[in-house]
């Protein structure tokens, strides 16, 4: 019998709740990055979707690809006796990104609230569901499903993995912002790195005379992605509010400092102008280099032709089809070696910010990225292949230094409490670099081409167009200044957001992170678990990359 003293208990958080991941008095912080790795390194795959293009243009021929005359777009999604082309499954990779900026924009702000681990389940609901998706849609021969799944969901799970770990780590490290985010933010840049080889081979041991084995490849890695992906959901955990590292003290907020001890609540920082300036700098940088990255394959083929296979009396134009084969594998040596520095820069840049600061590290980018645009058609006119590849390579460690270091930039203007969903905004800029660097350049490219420049020429104009780019970012960056007191929310307004973690007992201070125990072996474990998959892909992308030289 109750009376009406009873009460109703309060229900217990769910083990997705945010309030289940506040991390317990010895907790090693050094297990979330591996945790948000695990995550990056499987969504990072979408960089490496085109080594299915080639495949799934034959799918129904296998051999040789069964060409429809009237195919077009609108037909292509709905053919069952026509082969793809090309073209009609590139869109996937459009879709990819404008859902990843879309998504981290529209649902930046629930992970704040639900929290990384809820985010990160969610996200490989999605993409590896998506993929499965897909996976129906090669089987049933449906274009509009392969879209749906991989383009649609799967990209919404890219943007729920990309920005999920992000506040997390920031927290987990204010000592250490930019370091923090390099780390996961260069396993997505390195998820095609590992996923695309394996994907060869899977490819390979599936295919049949009947089948080119990418619905098969499309389930495993599926499976795969989804063992990784939830590895890492139910490895995050989160800091008790006002946690710090034993022994650190915040740096004092000076404007040379540039790093704010406030917070910016998410429905005020669109509002300020550093908000739109950073995101420009972010969305120049990123043009720049996207740019590159989607015509860096023809671009050495067409200015080096038969120097790269010891015939510089030959023009690309001259060159018979067997040597333009041997070409186009240097050439995609070429491209993995540009990945590895696009990895490599993710970590280096952004934890180089952590000593310079974010605001110095985007001027080192575009004073140097301007310098080297602008030198990079001299290389080719001098016919220096070295000096040009060198180029190229420091220029894609910049753009993928680029999206490193911008979260810690953030965290710095705006304050940690909301940077996840704030860079989830940001993004934005991501999906319109998507569309004008690729735009750019492709259309230069074919103006050229009309107008009757030599390929070795063709690119000149590009990069000079490219540099100035840059130099609009570099204007946009000197104007990033410190906000004004009036955007920063009130103490208790922070108080009340952070009271259920802050209730919990935080223990002694060097009971967290590396203060007590440092790099363990569970630590040790849970690193392996990523850096061996890393360290295959790395191996295998330098045999790749050996022909180049």
């Amino acid at each position: 019998m109750t009376t009406s003293t009873d009460t109703i208990p309060e229900a217990s958080p769910g083990i997705l709740d945010r309030e289940r991941i506040i991390a317990q008095p010895g907790f090693n912080r050094w297990l979330v990055p591996p945790a948000a790795l695990a995550i990056h390194l499987c969504i990072g795959m979408a960089y490496g979707f085109s080594v299915f293009w080639l495949p799934l243009s034959r799918a129904i021929g296998v051999t040789q690809s069964v060409a429809c005359q009237d195919l077009n777009l609108l037909t292509a999604l709905f053919t069952t006796s026509c082969d793809w082309r090309v073209a009609d499954l590139g869109w996937i990779y459009t879709l990819f990104f404008v859902l990843l900026g879309s998504s981290a924009a529209l649902w930046g702000g629930w992970l704040e609230h639900a929290g990384p681990r809820k985010a990160g389940f969610v996200s490989a609901l999605c993409w590896c569901g998506g993929i499965a998706v897909a996976a129906l849609g090669v089987i049933t021969h449906q274009l509009w499903l392969m879209w749906v799944g991989a383009g649609v969901i799967g990209g919404i799970g890219l943007g729920l993995g990309y920005i999920s770990p992000v506040s997390t780590l920031i927290k987990w490290f204010p000592d250490r912002r930019g370091m923090a985010t390099g780390m996961a933010i260069m396993g997505f840049g390195g998820g095609a790195m590992i996923g695309a080889p394996l994907a060869d081979m899977l490819m390979n041991y599936f295919k049949t005379p009947d089948s080119v084995g990418v619905w098969q490849t499309f389930l495993v890695m599926a499976a795969i992605y989804f063992v990784f992906m939830m590895a890492g959901a139910f490895g995050y955990r989160i800091p008790p509010a006002g946690w710090r590292p034993d022994g650190w003290t915040p740096p004092s907020a000076t404007g040379k400092a540039m790093i704010t001890a406030h917070h910016v609540h998410l429905r005020d920082a669109h509002k300020t102008k550093q908000f739109w300036l950073i995101w420009a700098v972010l969305c120049l940088n990123v043009s720049a280099g996207i740019g590159v990255i989607g015509m860096a394959s023809p671009m050495l083929q067409e200015i080096f032709g038969g120097r790269l296979i010891g015939h510089p009396e030959l023009t690309f134009t001259q060159l018979d089809n067997s040597q333009k084969t041997a070409i186009a594998a240097i050439a995609a040596g070429f491209a993995g070696l540009l990945s590895l520095f696009n990895i490599g820069g993710r970590f280096f840049w952004a934890s180089l910010s952590d000593k310079i600061g974010r605001k110095n590290t985007y001027y080192t980018f575009f004073i140097l990225g301007i310098i080297l645009y602008a030198l990079a058609p001299s290389a080719a006119h001098m016919g220096s292949q070295l000096l040009f590849v060198i180029i190229l390579c420091v220029i894609l460690s910049m753009y993928g230094g680029g999206f490193a270091t911008v979260p810690a930039y953030l965290a710095d203007i705006f304050g940690t409490q909301f940077v996840g969903a704030i860079h989830g905004r940001l993004l934005t800029a991501w999906a319109t670099a998507g569309i004008i660097g690729p735009v750019v350049v492709n259309y230069i490219r074919e103006f050229q081409i009309a107008a009757g420049v030599p390929r070795d020429q063709l690119y000149d104009f590009t990069m000079y167009i490219l540099a100035g780019m840059l130099a609009l970012g570099l204007i946009a960056n000197s104007l990033v200044r410190p906000l004004s007191e009036k955007w920063f929310m009130k103490p208790e307004e922070v108080a009340a957001l952070q009271a259920k973690s802050a209730a919990m007992q935080l223990g002694p201070t060097g009971s967290f992170g590396i203060g007590r125990g440092g790099f363990d072996g569970k630590a040790a474990l849970a690193w392996a678990a990523v850096g061996i998959p890393i360290l295959w892909g790395v191996w295998t992308t330098l045999q790749k990359t050996a022909a180049l030289f």
